[in-house]
């Protein structure tokens, strides 16, 4: 059985959108009130946003650090 990747999942739009689908239909299902479902969809909506945020940033900022160059040799640059 295969392992969920939960960075992967957790920083997909469409994991996301589908959350928020499933559960604003099981708010409206069970006929809780409008402005209880408003709320929870900007909750949910504004987690989103930031969990793709900082996974996102992360990602960039190990590239950069993977992609950065290695200081120069003091002898290749004249320094003897």
């Amino acid at each position: 059985m295969n392992k969920i990747n939960w960075k992967q999942k957790l920083s997909s739009r469409k994991f996301w959108a589908m959350a928020t689908g499933v559960t604003v239909s099981l708010l409206v299902a069970f006929n809780v009130g409008e402005e209880v479902v408003t709320k929870v969809t900007g909750v949910l909506s504004s987690t989103s946003v930031l969990i793709v945020y900082i996974l996102a940033e992360t990602s960039v900022d190990k590239a950069r650090e993977y992609n950065k160059p290695e200081p120069a040799d003091e002898k290749k640059a004249g320094f003897n």
